[in-house]
């Protein structure tokens, strides 16, 4: 055991000379482990006489403990000069110039719903806004869908536990509008809405454009001028329209808006289905049930009604086949609209 002292300054000499951390745990090892110098020396203890062993013991101990703590110093030591030299490796001039990051761009979606909130402001109409968790009075029965009602059937809802449910259009803000405002009213409600349905051409979540005119004397040729003058500043072409009937329990009577297609100029193609027609719109006139449940007179009031799906005319003006594309967030989808 004389020699301990002597043993423990030539570890410690060691550890301070240690240049990186691998190193530094082979020291340790060949010190401290299990079959390291010191620890051999414990092992010893046992051909010591008893009296001698405790003293033995505790100078070992000692020695130990001075390799352990100049081990945990130069660690320390070792870290910090190895995180700075990862700093300084790592370190950025920050008066170089940047890497020309490529600016972002308005969404094709809200692209085409600014236009149309454009278009519709220049004619007179407000754009409004409402909740999209709605309640069955503000989605259904104020237009005509009370419960038993099979048109329920088509719109697919999602219901929330307390018996709400998210609209499944943008309707409900004409309701709110109509029992909140005297005629005349003129108005647009673009929004989010939501239905059980997904494939190609369909979204649980998507885009409509609701619109609404009431005032004394409106009638049907009044609302096809509306859509036909707005159709064709949209696609900003001479366009022919027609109005098929229809059923929707809101409007009486009813219509689904047909326009010549355009991406073949009605001459026929595989996204018309060769009928040289696209679907754009639905339409009516205002049913006297809808005016009634928000207190409007409809024996003097009269008014029209329209809706479309916002991505639909958004496929149609940038020829776009997969509704999902809107979706995904692909950013060389989306970096074609960048460039205006």
């Amino acid at each position: 055991m004389a020699d301990l002292t002597a043993l423990a300054e030539e570890a410690q000499a060691q550890v301070r000379a240690c240049a990186s951390l691998a190193a530094l745990e082979e020291l340790r090892v060949h010190w401290l482990g299990r079959k390291g110098v010191l620890t051999e020396r414990l092992k010893a203890l046992g051909s010591l006489k008893a009296g001698e062993r405790p003293a033995a013991g505790a100078l070992i101990n000692e020695a130990k403990a001075k390799v352990q703590a100049a081990l945990e110093a130069r660690r320390a030591q070792l870290e910090q000069a190895a995180i700075a030299e990862k700093l300084a490796a790592g370190s950025i001039d920050v008066s170089l110039p940047g890497r020309g990051e490529g600016s972002g761009a308005v969404h094709p979606i809200t692209r085409v719903r600014l236009r149309i909130e454009e278009l519709f402001t220049h004619a007179g109409y407000d754009v409004l806004e409402g909740p999209e968790v709605e309640d069955e009075f503000h989605n259904f029965e104020a237009l005509n869908i009370p419960a038993e009602h099979p048109a329920r059937a088509m719109h697919d809802t999602f219901y929330l536990e307390d018996g709400r449910l998210l609209r499944t259009h943008t309707s409900p803000v004409q309701i709110r509008a109509m029992l909140s405002r005297k005629p005349p009213l003129a108005l647009i409600a673009p929004g989010r809405v939501y239905r059980c349905d997904s494939d190609v051409s369909h979204s649980p979540m998507f885009h409509q454009v609701e619109g609404l005119l009431v005032d004394t004397d409106v009638s049907f040729a009044n609302l096809k001028s509306v859509l036909h003058r707005f159709m064709e500043s949209l696609f900003e072409r001479k366009l022919s329209m027609r109005l098929r009937p229809s059923y929707f329990p809101f409007t009486e009577p009813s219509a689904e808006v047909d326009i010549s297609c355009v991406l073949c100029d009605g001459r026929g193609c595989r996204v018309c289905k060769q009928s040289g027609w696209l679907e754009v719109a639905g339409c009516g006139m205002v049913h006297p049930n809808v005016f009634r449940a928000c207190g409007i007179d409809a024996e003097r009031y009269t008014g029209f009604a329209f809706g479309f799906g916002i991505e639909r005319l958004a496929m149609l003006c940038y020829g776009v086949n997969d509704l999902r594309l809107f979706f995904d967030n692909d950013l060389r989808f989306l970096a074609q609209f960048a460039r205006g």
